[in-house]
Order: structure tokens, then C-alpha cells, then sequence
């Protein structure tokens, strides 16, 4: 398992098209990618469950990544989301 925790910085946080856009690159890996928010654990790979989360500009979440893709999973996803996720 690799985690590492960081802010989202889009401006309006993870709405429907950047939430779909770290669906889409999540659903690239192998492993299970999931994200910690408040003690609250969502599937990265669900849109629902990442809407569900309502991260807004500024919080920080915790991207935990876990399978035998795990590390590069965690590098490009952690570079995909400051880089503004596709926006």
C-alpha cells in the first residue's frame, strides 16, 4: 500500500468533470485506488463515490493506492491532480 496526501487546488474542487476525469485515469490501474477525506474513505474509480466525498478547493485528501501497479499509480495520480485534472 503507498498513500500520500494532497490538496486539490481546482478552483471549484472536485465537481463533476474533474471528479470524472480522476475516475477515468484511476480505472487506468490495476490496483484499488481510494482517497481518505475526513476519515472518510471513497473509491476513486466510482464518480458517485468521489462527488460523495464533496472535496472542495483547498482540502486535502489522503490518495491511498493498493495492488501490484500501486507506486505508478500513486506517482501519476498525485502529478494528474496538480496539474489540475484535466481542467
Amino acid at each position: 500500500m503507498k498513500s500520500q496526501k494532497i490538496a486539490i487546488k481546482n478552483p471549484t474542487g472536485l465537481h463533476l468533470r474533474p471528479a470524472g476525469n480522476l475516475c477515468r485515469e484511476a480505472m487506468k490501474f490495476k490496483s484499488k485506488v481510494t482517497f481518505d477525506y475526513d476519515g472518510n474513505i471513497a473509491n476513486a474509480k466510482s464518480v458517485l463515490s468521489v462527488l460523495g466525498a464533496c472535496i472542495k478547493s483547498g482540502d486535502e485528501i489522503t490518495l491511498i493506492c493498493e495492488g501490484e501497479d500501486e507506486e505508478e499509480a500513486l506517482t501519476y495520480l498525485i502529478e494528474y491532480i496538480n496539474n489540475g485534472l484535466g481542467e
